[in-house]
């Protein structure tokens, strides 16, 4: 067993499936690497919240934890929440010593990923496939410029693998909205548009991605990324470049 246990802090939501999709994937991150202590924490709506799965690590041993933001971009919750989160349990947990591993985006996995679940729609299976089909690139959103440049920047960047066109969207915060992607490629001539959700579980955004791809009419609307096997990996790469970071870990000290 590794001596250094790994807790994804993932958002939470009223909606049940978003942390049946979030221990599904935590699930298949144990399955990758056995010998692995992994857990699981909320930082809002669901548990254990994040001081009481960090109680339980060390109550069970555990000295010494990577705390990774399961989180596709570096927003307020990675900026701020999770940071105050975990500096709360500072003074009951004097000897527990924690990194922050980065939050997961952007990565080559995580577009594997979206590439997965657009496949299993039926779309993209061939290059002829690919050029004649445009993507709507829908994220939840954020009020944070530094999210927003890295989903313009990650559909740039995904438009030179072979579609016709990669535009991003948001379901909140920032725009445009996910319809009004899918209206501008069809305007552009496009004959086919997929909507892949750059989102990890389902929920209420998530949700709002769905039904504004449905009202304009987007031809291909794939799953969230959920457990994808892709995402299991990733989470792993993020865990080890933090537990083998040169720097000292950081004591949760008052």
């Amino acid at each position: 067993m590794s001596s250094t246990a790994l807790l994804v802090i993932a958002h939470g939501s009223r909606d049940p499936r978003h942390a049946a999709t979030v221990h599904a994937l935590v699930g298949r991150v144990r399955s990758l690497r056995p010998g692995l202590r992994v857990e699981t924490a909320f930082l809002d709506f669901n548990g254990p919240t994040v001081p009481q799965a960090l109680a339980s690590l060390y109550l069970s041993g555990a000295r010494e934890v990577v705390a990774l933001p399961l989180l596709l971009t570096r927003a307020f919750h990675a900026k701020a929440d999770i940071p105050a989160v975990l500096a709360e349990s500072a003074t009951r947990l004097p000897d527990l010593r924690v990194r922050v591993a980065d939050v997961l985006g952007p990565h080559p996995l995580l577009v594997a990923s979206l590439e997965r679940r657009l496949a299993e729609a039926g779309v993209g299976l061939t290059p002829a496939d690919r050029a004649t089909t445009g993507v709507v690139l829908a994220s939840a959103g954020s009020s944070d410029p530094e999210a927003i440049a890295v989903i313009a920047e990650i559909a740039r960047e995904w438009r030179h693998t072979g579609w016709c066109a990669v535009r991003p969207a948001f379901a909140s915060a920032a725009l445009p909205r996910t319809q009004d992607a899918v209206r501008a490629l069809r305007a552009e001539g496009v004959g086919r548009v997929a909507v892949a959700p750059y989102v990890i579980a389902p929920g209420f955004l998530p949700d709002r991605i769905v039904a504004g791809a449905r009202e304009a009419g987007a031809d291909v609307v794939a799953d969230v990324l959920g457990a994808a096997p892709e995402l299991a990996r990733l989470l792993l790469r993020r865990y080890d470049t933090a537990a083998r970071a040169d720097a000292p870990l950081r004591a949760l000290t008052a």
